[in-house]
């Protein structure tokens, strides 16, 4: 097996021109995803220049090379990522009279396509990746994406190329890029904090969206993205056909299910770890690789300091599972220095501030080992939020109240500045982090006309109609839902197809490949996604907890009170940065005068929420860093 997780590009043209020289610029801004091996393939006659980068994992040897042509000379693939079960479509091909070259997961992948087709293969194939293949004999270029989106491709037409990448960057390294933001990504952004699929925020350049195929005939004719697997039918699906089990059989399953995804994930020829938070979705990946390995794994917590500091949690769970574990200390940094480095990580603008301190776990952990496992997608397939918690319970019966009741509730919520909601929490029995922030969020649910504008609510960092200087419409481009099913299972779907995709695998693809780190995902297999839909919601959200079933699992493994208690997040003090180190950073960024020379945003909303926040009367530490991080990255917008 030749796991790569790498780094693809490539053009297609009318023919003419530089071709090397553009494969080799565009190549360039990937190298870091794949420091082992740089390849290119070219046919200037029908104007194709394919690129890859190879972070090697797996038979590091010269075999897995690519660009990759089949034995029938047809196929020309560059794969970003990797095939689980090659070693069984391996067996049948052999069985079919093909003889490998090698042991790569690449050779198995272009030689599946070379009998089934591109879609067909995809389909069949169970792994994490984003792909080109080039058909030498009918000149169409195809470009897919795995399921769930945990590896990245960007394409569009660039002047009269048609260009595609693993990362923007690349794209942008052409001529004829454009260098002003695409205004329906930038609404969508302020909207969100990230870029949602398909959009980009460079105009013409789109993100395949996950589980889709394109087809491209010609530099300026390509296919709308056509799904080999779609979320919202799978979803569809597993809600018309509910499991009918007990609680104990819920949990076997689900421990089945896990128990192989992780045991696929990890084979390796690298060193391979595990991240460990000491929280639910991370302590159970540990478990199950502990559990399923013939040695002891290795565990990574980084210790951040202050109240979020969960590393001697986590330390406390490695002890009893008996894993090889490590504690990777912060250290002294420079807040000014880490918000530039989130700008520069990122080459879109991303708002996430989980993506600071995930960047630094990334770089420790690669100092120890060159593959590991996290806990993400738990939270978005099985209810881990506050907002599915509240969908799940009080939503409905605060809905119901009559509206005048609702926003009067609203405004008394709003009355007390968190900072005062936040004065009062420390009076009261038990412990409720932020609870100014949740008190102000409550309050525009409850002014909400139904649940899914309550979502939005909860979702939004800022309105562009009102921030914008010139809005777009409303997008068209909504992904598609259950309107007729429960509002957490509505939620659930959305987050899974948006904010999973383009803002958490984003997160973790940026942080771990910038220091060539292979992050793996257990949670993500598609057979376990599909079986979440087939769980009843008891499995998901019970007795005000998220994630029951993964609690269940874990607690089979790992005693409750090493990891039972309120969740904690991963974000840096950005509240504190803002009124303190990052004052004057943020002030002379955000300037009035800055702003309308550029003429995107209205300066007043933000010069508003830049008063409050340093008063202490509001935290807008979210929707500031958003704005902060759009200045940052139009600062390089040039390349």
């Amino acid at each position: 097996m030749d796991n790569q997780m790498c780094g693809v590009v490539g053009l297609l043209t009318h023919g003419g021109g530089d071709l090397g020289a553009d494969l080799d610029a565009m190549s360039a801004a990937v190298a870091h995803r794949g420091p082992d091996d740089v390849g290119r393939w070219l046919d200037p006659d029908a104007g194709v220049a394919l690129g890859h980068r190879r972070l090697a994992i797996v038979d590091l040897s010269v075999a897995g090379h690519q660009p990759m042509t089949s034995a029938d000379g047809r196929w020309v693939l560059v794969l970003n990522g990797e095939i689980y079960d090659h070693a069984d479509h391996r067996h049948r091909l052999e069985g079919d009279g093909v003889a490998f070259r090698g042991h790569s997961d690449t050779e198995v992948l272009v030689e599946l396509i070379a009998r089934r087709g591109p879609e067909a293969a995809v389909a069949a194939v169970d792994g994490m990746f984003a792909l080109a293949v080039w058909d030498r004999r009918d000149r169409v270029l195809v470009l897919a994406r795995d399921r769930v989106g945990e590896k990245p491709l960007y394409y569009g037409q660039v002047g009269d190329a048609f260009a595609f990448a693993s990362e923007l960057g690349a794209v942008r390294r052409l001529s004829h890029t454009s260098t002003s933001p695409d205004l329906q990504a930038l609404a969508d952004y302020l909207r969100y904090g990230f870029v949602p699929a398909p959009h980009s925020i460079v105009p013409g350049i789109d993100k395949l969206r996950a589980g889709c195929v394109v087809r491209v005939t010609s530099p300026t004719t390509f296919s709308e993205p056509v799904p080999y697997w779609s979320l919202a039918s799978v979803a569809a699906a597993g809600l018309a056909d509910p499991l009918a089990l007990d609680d104990r059989e819920l949990v076997q399953l689900a421990d089945t299910a896990l128990r192989a995804s992780v045991r696929r994930r990890l084979e390796a020829d690298v060193p391979v770890g595990t991240f460990l938070s000491g929280g639910v979705d991370s302590s159970t990946i540990a478990a199950l690789a502990q559990a399923v390995s013939t040695q002891p794994v290795r565990t990574f917590t980084v210790a951040v300091g202050g109240e979020g500091d969960e590393s001697m949690t986590a330390a406390g769970v490695a002890r009893h599972l008996g894993t090889e574990h490590t504690t990777l200390p912060l250290g002294d940094f420079d807040p000014i220095d880490l918000a530039s480095r989130a700008s520069s990580l990122y080459d879109e603008p991303f708002a996430d501030p989980s993506g600071v301190p995930t960047a630094l776990l990334c770089a420790a952990a690669r100092q120890h080992v060159t593959v590991c496992l996290s806990g993400d997608g738990a939270d978005e397939l099985l209810g881990g939020y506050n907002r599915y918690r509240v969908a799940h319970g009080g939503l409905s019966r605060l809905l119901a109240l009559p509206g005048p009741l609702r926003r009067g509730a609203s405004r008394a919520l709003t009355t007390p500045s968190p900072v005062g909601w936040d004065r009062l929490a420390r009076v009261l029995p038990g412990r409720t982090s932020a609870i100014g922030t949740k008190a102000h969020k409550l309050a525009g649910v409850l002014a909400a006309d139904d649940h899914m504008a309550a979502y939005a609510v909860l979702a939004t960092r800022w309105d562009p109609a009102t921030l914008m200087t010139n809005p777009p419409p409303p997008s068209a481009t909504a992904v598609p839902g259950l309107d007729a099913a429960l509002p957490l299972d509505r939620m659930l779907l959305a987050d899974q197809q948006r904010t999973l995709p383009d803002d958490m695998l984003v997160k973790v693809d940026r942080a771990s490949m910038a220091v060539a780190l292979e992050v793996r995902v257990p949670f993500l297999d598609h057979r376990f996604v599909e079986l979440t839909w087939r769980m009843p919601e008891r499995a998901k959200v019970r007795d005000g907890h998220g994630k029951w079933v993964v609690r269940q699992v874990l607690g089979q493994y790992v005693p409750h009170e090493l990891w039972d208690r309120p969740k904690v997040g991963f974000d840096p003090p950005v509240a504190d940065w803002l009124r303190g180190p990052l004052r004057e950073w943020s002030h002379d960024l955000l300037a009035p005068d800055r702003l309308r020379r550029q003429g995107l945003l209205r300066p007043e909303p933000i010069a508003r929420a830049l008063a409050e926040h340093d008063s202490g009367r509001r935290n807008h530490d979210y929707a500031l860093w958003t704005v902060l991080m759009l200045q940052t990255w139009l600062d390089g917008a040039t390349p």
